[in-house]
C-alpha cells in the first residue's frame, strides 16, 4: 500500500514562494491501477517524482508497503527504490550506447538478481521485441524504445510502478498498444500502477483518478 500524508512540495522562483502541492492526502491499496491527471501545472508529475524519491516533499511523508521513504538517507533509499519502484518516462531515457537487451540489463545487474541476461530476453520478449534484443535505440521507433522502457521498468519485479505520461510522445495507435502491454502485465506481476497522464482514453482504462488542480486533489473516483 501506497500512504500519502499531509503532502506539501514548495520552491522559490524569483525569490518568491512557489506551491507545487499543498497538503495531499490519500491512500493507494496495493495492485490498484490509478491515473492521476489535471491540468498543466497542477502538481502531477511533481507527486509522481515524490512517491518514486525522486524529490524530497517541504512537508508531509510517503509510506510505500509501510516503509517511510521520506526520512532514509540517499543510500538507503536508492536501494529501496531499485529493489522496489518501477519508473517510465515520457522521454523514453534509454542509454544511446546501450542495446534493447543490455538497456533492461542495467538494473538487473544493479540489483543483482540471478540470471540476469535470461531474465532481460523473457521481458523483451514479453514486450514484442524478442527479434530486436541487439538494436540500438537510435535504430527503435519510438513505440518500441518505449517498450524497452517497459521491459526495463518491470526488470527488477517491482512492487510500485510508476509511469509519467508513457504515451505522450507516441501516437494513438502506439499508445494504446503500450497501455494494453503494461495494463497486461500489471496483471501478471501484481503490481501497483500509477501513471499521470493527460489523455482521457488512458485514464478512463485505470481503476482510479485523481484529479488534481492547483496542487491539491480537486476529486477521487474509483470506476
Amino acid at each position: 500500500m501506497i500512504g500519502i500524508s499531509h503532502l506539501s512540495m514548495r520552491l522559490t522562483a524569483g525569490g518568491r514562494p512557489v506551491t507545487i502541492l499543498d497538503d495531499v492526502t490519500f491512500e493507494i491499496p496495493a495492485k490498484q491501477m490509478v491515473a492521476i491527471v489535471g491540468p498543466s501545472g497542477s502538481g502531477k508529475s511533481t507527486l509522481l517524482g515524490l512517491i518514486a524519491g525522486l524529490d524530497r516533499p517541504t512537508a508531509g511523508s510517503i509510506r510505500l508497503n509501510g516503509v517511510d521513504i521520506t526520512s532514509m538517507s540517499e543510500a538507503a533509499l536508492a536501494r529501496y527504490r531499485r529493489a522496489h519502484v518501477g519508473y517510465i518516462f515520457q522521454s523514453f531515457h534509454l542509454i544511446p550506447t546501450l542495446t534493447a537487451r543490455e538497456n533492461v540489463l542495467v538494473p538487473l545487474e544493479l540489483g543483482g538478481l540471478p540470471a540476469p541476461n535470461e531474465r532481460a530476453i523473457e521481458l523483451l520478449s514479453a514486450v514484442g521485441l524478442r527479434d530486436r534484443l541487439h538494436h540500438y535505440p537510435v535504430q527503435l521507433s519510438g513505440g518500441e524504445q518505449q517498450r524497452v522502457a517497459v521491459a526495463r521498468a518491470f526488470a527488477c519485479r517491482p512492487s510500485v510502478l510508476l509511469a509519467d505520461e508513457p504515451t505522450g510522445n507516441l501516437d494513438s495507435t502506439t499508445g494504446q498498444e503500450v497501455i494494453d502491454l503494461l495494463l497486461a502485465l500489471q496483471r501478471d506481476h501484481g503490481t501497483t500502477l500509477i501513471l499521470v497522464t493527460h489523455d482521457p482514453a488512458v485514464a478512463s482504462s485505470m481503476q482510479r483518478v485523481v484529479v488534481l488542480r492547483d496542487g491539491r486533489i480537486e476529486s477521487d473516483t474509483i470506476r
